[in-house]
């Protein structure tokens, strides 16, 4: 690895889509410590930090070695904060990376502002709003994978699952494991039938939850519009096994997690969120009833509709109980 690999010393992910911008730091910070394996990285809310806080961390270290700091949710930093870190990004030290997220907007646009003025990289990470960023978007995603993907089949899989970015990368990242790479409008047509306001997704985060109305809603409603019920299993067993796995994983960041858990940082970061109420019993509990849904779906049960909303009632069930 040489210096060009490594992130600059200020980098400014500016926008408020989760996705981008948790897969930005991701990658700035793998970088990082692809080049030194040993660099010490730390992650910060930007409104609970003072100006001798970040002052000690961005000081030279007595041990030396490289530094990632992740400064999330710039927009909330203190005014004397902001003062002290656009007067630092205009001389920054070599061995240490600001990775500054801001979510973009009025609030806190002097900060960012002055960054750019200090010579920040900046990265975007704005929502998309026009149809042909996220066709883009769903191609490149494809292609980042490994595979390759035909503007009608981007279109489709838009049409099946929807505008919500992380459910079109999981929606991505499942076909590319599922196929050979080559993803055509026929292979997501395989996946996802009729018009999908709804997916196997929208009924597996609900259920997850424990929103025991929302899931059932979303699950007879896909049912009703033509999605397959196979997708619908599959989509709500992932889901409650990387909660399970993000639970088991301990605390840390999800970046910190992502190479030990070998899954997208964003990814992570939902499961935490998505975690809170479970216990270790309860998602053992939902794992099963997960496991018997997927058998029954797939192994030709005379109502698969009733064997996937009775592992919806399951699973909401077990978070309730393991809750308390």
């Amino acid at each position: 690895m040489t210096a060009a690999s490594l992130p600059p010393p200020i980098l400014l992910v500016l926008g408020d889509e989760e996705l981008l911008a948790t897969r930005a730091v991701t990658d700035a910070t793998d970088a990082a410590v692809a080049v030194d394996p040993d660099a010490d990285v730390r992650s910060y809310e930007a409104g609970a930090l003072t100006v001798g806080e970040i002052a000690e961390m961005l000081s030279p270290s007595l041990f030396g070695g490289r530094r990632v700091l992740v400064l999330r949710a710039a927009q909330d930093a203190r005014k004397d904060l902001v003062t002290a870190l656009v007067a630092y990004a205009k001389n920054p030290d070599p061995d240490v990376h600001l990775i500054v997220v801001h979510a973009g907007g009025a609030k806190g646009k002097a900060f960012a502002d002055g960054l750019k003025a200090a010579g920040a990289q900046v990265v975007p990470a704005v929502k998309l709003k026009g149809h042909r960023d996220r066709v883009a978007f769903v191609r490149d995603e494809i292609r980042r994978a490994g595979g390759r993907c035909t503007d009608d089949a981007a279109e489709a899989l838009l049409a099946a699952v929807g505008n919500d970015l992380r459910e079109l990368a999981s929606a991505c990242s499942q076909l590319i494991a599922d196929t050979d790479g080559r993803i055509g409008a026929d292979t997501v047509a395989r996946y996802y039938k009729g018009r999908a306001e709804v997916s196997g997704f929208t009924v597996a985060d609900a259920a997850v939850v424990g929103d025991l109305p929302a899931a059932l809603e979303a699950l007879r409603w896909a049912l009703h519009i033509g999605v397959d019920p196979v997708p619908i299993a599959d989509a709500l067993a992932d889901g409650i096994r990387t909660v399970a796995r993000v639970s088991s994983a301990g605390r840390g960041s999800a970046y910190q997690l992502a190479g030990s858990l070998g899954m997208p940082a964003w990814k992570i970061e939902r499961a935490q969120r998505q975690s809170r109420g479970w216990t270790p019993d309860g998602l053992v509990t939902a794992m099963r009833a997960a496991a018997d849904c997927n058998a029954a779906v797939k192994g030709g049960a005379d109502d698969r509709a009733y064997a996937l909303e009775r592992a919806v009632f399951a699973v909401a069930a077990a978070r309730r109980e393991g809750g308390r």
